[in-house]
């Protein structure tokens, strides 16, 4: 269903209570956090929000690098960087289960005639009793 140039204006709408700042933190070896910190309709910070730390990796695949993010449970940005490894991995980990579940599904996918995994238009041409 297409959504109409006002319906796609609604939901582009910012939440102005929702607001954040974003800082990039890197050593340039490893990964990127990305620190979230959330400010005021005015820019000003808000403290009643907690900072949320962003994780951001990169494994290697088949088709080439795909890019893991994550959060990772810290107060501090001393204690988000002590904590990457490990939210890293289980990003990682949590990725391969996800993209296991997607093989596993399309494999058991079952091609019905006329379905855009026949080949040749003849799917078209068929027809079941």
């Amino acid at each position: 269903m297409a959504l109409s140039s006002e319906e796609q204006g609604a939901e582009a709408k910012m939440d102005v209570n929702n607001l954040y700042r974003e800082e990039i933190v890197t050593d340039r070896r490893v990964g990127t956090l990305r620190m979230m910190t959330p400010i005021k309709g005015d820019g000003s910070l808000d403290e009643k929000r907690e900072v949320i730390f962003m994780g951001e990796a990169q494994i290697m695949t088949q088709a080439g690098p795909m890019p893991i993010n994550f959060e990772i449970e810290a107060k501090s940005l001393t204690e988000a960087v002590a904590q990457f490894a490990e939210a890293a991995q289980q990003g990682v980990e949590k990725t391969v289960r996800e993209l296991q579940e997607l093989r596993r599904q399309q494999s058991s996918s079952i091609v019905v005639p006329g379905s855009s995994g026949m080949g040749g238009g003849l799917g078209s041409k068929l027809q079941l009793p």
